[in-house]
């Protein structure tokens, strides 16, 4: 039987009350309640769930083992912090904070408290990055869209820390180097931030990455294509699978799979062969299984799969982008 994991929640919005309903379906969790000011969030929470509102952040803190923080960026870096320093493990969604002095905070006091601190990096359990575990990769060209259909929920960030962020952490746990240089552009067409942009990331060992994120777009898209040597993989991630292409010298063995193959012949008569293999489609409930391996960080003493260290890393490009993005801007007045 699991080892049990008291745990809190702090925020009941929209996300949070997802994320309430997997803690409740976890086994090794038991959802001790939780804090949110809103009081038409906490009625419906408290009403569907039959969960404990807790009247202050401070009582939630001392009554969990772990919390699991899901309420408004501008409220991470307080709520953390104090949980932190009573000894507590943290999940905070990503962004990790609404600044990078208190995301660096953070990390220290992570290092210093020795407690297991996860980021919802959510697209790290998307069943088409899972699927690239078993391959060797060496990125040279990473080509990136992620366009949303606008809602105004979420609009009080930019669509960098809001949608390209999650490409940014993705990027930066495939390219094993580090950024070189970043130009970006962007523009706010609905809201007060950047709601459209386009960055370029160069990395030291030549990589380039380029992202395009849009929430004003006709329809939604969520695609990431990697050009390296001899190979071409193509993921999305609203379908949730991976196409993998390469170039063989030999004709591969049928080995059952979805493995499939088409000859040529080069100018110098030398021929190759180029496979096709399409991942596996996997019904993978993501933000469960990010809270599953936070479980079993805290209960088995892993190492948790998305590090604070590593949602620093992504803010700190994504907040770079915006600075490229506000001196375009000013320029253009």
């Amino acid at each position: 039987m699991a080892k049990m994991v008291r745990i809190g929640l702090f925020g009941v919005g929209h996300l949070g009350k997802i994320h309430l309903k997997l803690l409740k379906e976890i086994s090794g969790y038991e959802v001790v309640g939780f804090y949110d000011p809103d009081d038409n969030n906490a009625k419906k929470a408290m009403a569907d769930f039959d969960v404990k509102r807790f009247d202050s952040p401070k009582k939630l803190i001392d009554a969990s083992d772990a919390l699991d923080i899901v309420s408004p960026t501008t409220t991470h870096f307080q709520i953390a912090q104090d949980a932190i320093k009573k000894f507590k493990h943290i999940f905070i969604e990503k962004p990790l904070s609404s600044n990078l002095d208190e995301a660096k905070e953070l990390v220290s006091l992570v290092d210093e408290a020795r407690v297991k601190a996860m980021v919802g990096h959510v697209e790290r359990f998307n069943p088409a990055i899972l699927s690239l575990n078993k391959k060797t990769l060496k990125p040279l060209f990473i080509e990136v869209h992620r366009l949303a259909q606008f809602n105004p929920r979420g609009t009080d960030v930019s669509v960098v820390l809001d949608l390209m962020i999650h490409d940014i952490d993705i990027i930066l746990s495939l390219v094993k180097a580090n950024v070189k240089r970043i130009s970006a552009s962007g523009v706010a067409i609905l809201s007060k931030s950047p709601d459209i942009a386009n960055a370029r990331i160069e990395f030291d060992n030549g990589c380039v990455a380029n992202i395009t994120a849009s929430r004003i777009s006709v329809k939604n898209m969520r695609k990431m294509r990697i050009f390296q040597p001899g190979a071409y993989i193509s993921m999305d991630f609203l379908a949730k699978k991976a196409d993998t292409f390469k170039i063989e010298d030999q004709m591969p063995p049928d080995n059952g799979s979805l493995l499939q193959h088409l000859e040529i012949e080069l100018p110098d008569t030398t021929k190759k062969y180029i496979t096709y293999e399409t991942s596996e489609k996997k019904d993978v409930n993501a933000i469960k299984m990010e809270l599953e391996l936070f479980h079993k960080s805290i209960t088995q003493n892993k190492p948790v799969p998305v590090s604070v260290l590593e949602g620093y890393n992504a803010m700190d490009v994504a907040h770079q982008i915006l600075d490229k993005i506000n001196q375009q801007l000013i320029l253009h007045k």
